[in-house]
């Protein structure tokens, strides 16, 4: 009687039959994950080195090898040119369409989305080439790749043919070197902090605007790195007595007290938002004040005024505090 084939041996048999490429493009993007999101790893060349073929090269790869799984469909440097041209074209679109999502165009949106269709089109190539007897199926040459794409791109045929292949290798070589040094050493353009604060439902609405002593007020604080290098901000909240001079029409600030103080490191490009309980313990202000401040923190002896010039960036909120209640 046959044996039965049970899950386990199905999976074993599929292990050993997924193609050798698609098992490294696989491996790849875990090591992508890992250069992005390991801190040892993520300010280093590494990040760079692995993310290129992710962006210029393995998606399109997938959806050729898709789209031609058998072996002569295509000439091995036809595919290698145009999975390189049908990533650029991907890797864009996935930016547009994530645009108009709630996620935005933001690094884990985009790890994510990136990850995911190249990890679709694996499983599509491979089930495209599962269809073909085995004799049939591409197989990428990597013992003989560097012969293969040699011998294709410089013919052993006439003159003309050896002309055009070196105008090709050129062109692709320049081509990369080209999106390596844009990606690698790219233009800075305006340095900015996003710096703002959100009601308890995350939107710009729903500020607490009476406030009862010691009772807690969730609100969100958000800071956006746009400097081009990593900063170490600080966020110290005041709350304050200000009085409006009708003369000067500006505010005289009465009192100021320190409320809160908290201090977080931003890679460039990077943006969070912290889960934040303002509260107070007595009455008589009516004005919070939140200040942003880069590396460059005052000491307490500046303070008032010239407290808030100095900071990098501040917002405020009008407030009325009421006595203590029962809850």
């Amino acid at each position: 009687m046959p044996e039965a084939i049970t899950p386990k041996k199905k999976f074993a048999v599929l292990f050993r039959t997924f193609p050798a490429d698609l098992i490294i493009l696989v491996v790849w993007l875990a090591a992508v994950i890992l250069a992005i999101y390991l801190p040892e790893l993520n300010e280093t060349p590494f990040r760079v080195v692995f993310a290129l073929p992710v962006m210029l090269f393995i998606p399109g790869y997938c959806v050729i090898l898709t789209l031609f799984p058998k072996e002569g469909d295509i000439e091995l440097t036809e595919r290698i040119v145009l999975s390189v041209c049908v990533s650029l074209a991907i890797v864009p679109l996935i930016g547009l369409g994530l645009n108009f999502t709630p996620w935005g165009i933001r690094l884990d949106p985009i790890v994510i989305a990136i990850t995911l269709f190249t990890l679709v089109m694996i499983l599509a190539a491979y089930y495209q080439r599962s269809r073909l007897p085995g004799e049939e199926q591409f197989r990428m040459p990597f013992p003989d790749l560097a012969k293969a794409i040699r011998n294709e791109i410089f013919p052993s045929g006439n003159r003309r043919d050896r002309l055009l292949g070196a105008a090709l290798a050129l062109t692709i070589l320049v081509a990369i070197l080209t999106i390596f040094f844009v990606t690698a050493v790219p233009r800075e353009g305006e340095q900015f902090t996003e710096f703002f604060i959100l009601g308890e439902n995350r939107t710009t609405t729903d500020y607490p605007v009476e406030m009862f002593a010691g009772r807690n007020y969730p609100m969100y604080i958000s800071i956006g790195n746009h400097e081009n290098r990593k900063i170490t901000y600080t966020v110290e909240t005041w709350m304050m007595n200000s009085t409006r001079d009708n003369v000067t029409n500006s505010y005289r600030i009465q009192t100021m007290d320190p409320l809160d103080h908290l201090s977080l490191t931003l890679a460039p490009n990077q943006t969070t938002i912290i889960p934040y309980n303002l509260s107070v313990n007595k009455t008589g202000y009516n004005r919070a004040e939140f200040l942003l401040f880069d590396e460059n923190v005052p000491g307490f002896e500046t303070s008032n005024s010239d407290r808030i010039n100095a900071s990098y960036r501040n917002l405020h909120l009008w407030v009325e505090v009421w006595g203590r209640q029962d809850l």
